[in-house]
């Protein structure tokens, strides 16, 4: 019985692999769309100042899809021809290591059912990533690191401060390589271990998020249900972040935790991707007044391109709510924090970001704020939080 089991199986894996190729593209157009439409063609003054401009992105969950992103395809919303059509040269690209069942904005429990476990296997990740978050996490550094080894002159992977300059002194000198800084989006594959904060940066990750859809050892999520600040492990890993100067992003915690991280830490964090209450009141954003005390403390905040953020994902609300942002938090603490791949439908992908820029022309910015905005500010947050040196 069980040798007959056994071959069932392998015949299910074998035929399932030479169909699996067909069948995920089309799982991945289902999650991560764009709005019908063709793009709006962009005015030549827009075009011009975008392609003079340091463009960043803070959020990008790319590395969960089995695409070869070396190769511009159809569907998703970022690979590196893309990138480099949209001017895009600092992106954060995350790891998504645990999403529940029934995932929704409101409530989620962390023993609900495991959406990545499903998806790692019909992928083909490696056997350990499908018990183990860790494993997952260091799976997609591992893939990082093959697109840089396979192509260095289009992605590096940022270490520290310097790695960054470095990049953008090339490409101020006419290359195309787009920087790459890696994070976790919850801190959930520390699987309850301090120790491994020093295997995923030894691994490159330099941005460490604390929750993402549920509650987990280190606190209460947005999205959970405990409500609850850090708990002690929580604590301790966030001044183990702080030593090492990985950027803590708190996207997706809990208010309490949020009002725990910045009494605890004196360096500024981020919200990589969001919108802002008082321009969207949905329940995937925190109070305003929270959101002043993180830039008062010089963090800073993602401005997202999906409707549970910003309501109305059209390029004219996006930049209105990138203009409320800067009328609450001031001009130099905001930045693009598109949530590219990570499950939701945007108006445009990498390729077309200039659109923003248009958009912004449009609405009477003026191009020291477009250009704080689209990237300076990342860049500035970057160069002065990252490692100076590994």
């Amino acid at each position: 019985m069980k040798t007959w089991f056994i071959s069932l199986t392998a015949v299910a894996l074998i035929l399932f692999a030479s169909w699996k190729w067909l069948l995920l593209p089309g799982i991945e157009r289902s999650l991560n769309k764009i709005s019908v439409g063709e793009p709006p063609k962009i005015p030549e003054q827009a075009e011009a100042l975008h392609k003079s401009l340091i463009v960043g992105d803070l959020h990008a969950d790319s590395f969960l899809w089995s695409r070869d992103l070396s190769k511009e395809v159809s569907y998703g919303h970022l690979d590196l021809p893309r990138a480099r059509r949209g001017n895009l040269g600092m992106q954060v690209f995350t790891s998504v290591t645990k999403s529940p069942r029934g995932m929704n904005l409101n409530e989620n429990s962390a023993s609900a059912g495991d959406n990545i476990t499903l998806l790692a296997i019909a992928q083909g990740w490696p056997p350990r990533t499908w018990n183990s978050l860790l494993e997952r996490a260091l799976f997609h550094s591992e893939r990082a690191t093959k697109l840089q080894d396979s192509s260095p002159e289009k992605f590096r992977i940022v270490r520290n401060a310097e790695d960054l300059r470095q990049v953008l002194q090339a490409r101020q000198q006419g290359a195309s390589t787009l920087a790459a800084i890696l994070g976790i989006e919850g801190a959930h594959p520390l699987e309850g271990e301090l120790s491994n904060i020093d295997r995923l940066y030894e691994a490159g990750f330099r941005v460490m998020g604390l929750q993402h859809f549920f509650d987990n050892e280190l606190g209460g999520s947005l999205h959970g249900q405990s409500g609850a600040g850090l708990t002690e492990f929580g604590r301790s890993a966030v001044q183990e972040m702080d030593k090492r100067s990985i950027v803590i992003d708190v996207a997706h915690s809990s208010e309490p935790v949020v009002r725990d991280v910045l009494a605890l830490t004196k360096r500024p964090v981020i919200i990589s991707h969001t919108g802002l209450k008082g321009m969207c009141d949905s329940p995937r954003n925190i109070s305003d007044d929270l959101m002043k005390e993180i830039a008062d403390q010089g963090g800073l905040i993602g401005i997202g391109f999906w409707e549970e953020a910003v309501c109305d994902n059209s390029p004219h609300n996006i930049v209105k709510t990138i203009r409320y942002a800067i009328h609450l938090l001031g001009v130099d603490h905001v930045a693009l924090g598109s949530d590219y791949d990570g499950t939701v439908e945007v108006s445009f992908d990498a390729g077309d970001l200039g659109i923003l820029t248009a958009e912004m022309l449009s609405q009477g910015f003026t191009e020291e704020e477009i250009r704080k905005v689209m990237g300076e500010n990342m860049r500035d947050f970057f160069l002065k939080n990252l490692p100076q040196g590994d």
